[in-house]
């Protein structure tokens, strides 16, 4: 059996910005224990001071970055990291534009939306807007998801070149995480081709037992996907047989987001 190996703690004196490098550390920290920490945990895991880390909470709830619960006093991370890495497409907020468009198709549908970029090889939720129904399928703003197994990925994926996405097949294991997954090469390259035929792509409860998703690829002057609209549902009230009108619903959707980029 192996013996855990305890990292060792960054030299922060021997950084150009000792104080600087000690505070991304604690955003680092809070931002690997999104449930939160309280001032005298976080000073524990860090290995700073608590005078240091009390204060450098108090700085990020000052200017938003993070908040501290009234009930443990634990705090927690906000939305305002993400907020300011939320993409442009020029001089227009993709965010911005896509807000009434994907509260539109929210309401024609029913059904919950999710605006998606790709980061890192991941598709990227980067905003949602909740479904009506009693029973919701619903993510998380800042959730990574494989490419492969999610549709808003793999209109993405489908739409780059091939030297861009071989680039990114290469040294890449596609994981099986339900019966239904494109675990082979060979299958979701086949689904991808059948994706620029259609326009749109499906996601046959590949990610995730039970929902269904269909998306569409935004796109720049330049005819590449700069993002992706997706509805998800349970398969009841998704079935395959819906998939073709669906698919038509986040088209005209991706389109009409399209339009206001370019106003």
């Amino acid at each position: 059996m192996r013996s855990a190996v305890t990292p060792r703690p960054p030299d922060f004196d021997a950084m150009p910005s000792p104080t600087g490098a000690k505070t991304l550390a604690l955003l680092d920290l809070l931002a690997r224990h999104p449930a939160g920490l309280s001032s005298t945990e976080a000073a524990r895991k860090s290995d700073l001071t608590a005078n240091l880390v009390f204060r450098i909470l108090k700085t990020f709830v000052a200017m938003g970055y993070a908040t501290q619960r009234g009930d443990d006093k634990v705090y927690v991370l906000s939305s305002r990291l993400l907020e300011l890495s939320r993409p442009n497409v020029g001089e227009q907020s993709l965010v911005v534009c896509a807000m009434d468009t994907l509260r539109a198709l929210r309401d024609e549908t029913g059904e919950t939306v999710q605006l998606l970029i790709e980061a890192g090889g991941k598709a990227f939720v980067l905003e949602q807007v909740r479904g009506t129904q009693a029973l919701q399928v619903s993510g998380q703003v800042g959730m990574r998801i494989p490419l492969y197994s999610c549709a808003p990925g793999k209109t993405i994926l489908a739409g780059w070149n091939d030297p861009k996405r071989e680039a990114w097949f290469r040294d890449r294991t596609l994981q099986r995480f339900t019966a239904r997954t494109l675990s082979r090469r060979k299958d979701l390259e086949g689904d991808l081709a059948e994706i620029r035929i259609k326009g749109y792509a499906v996601d046959r409860a590949e990610g995730i037992a039970g929902i269904h998703c269909v998306a569409a690829a935004i796109r720049d002057d330049y005819a590449q996907p700069v993002a992706a609209v997706t509805v998800m549902a349970p398969i009841g009230r998704l079935p395959e047989s819906a998939f073709a009108q669906m698919g038509a619903r986040c088209m005209a959707a991706a389109r009409a987001i399209e339009h206001r980029l370019r106003l």
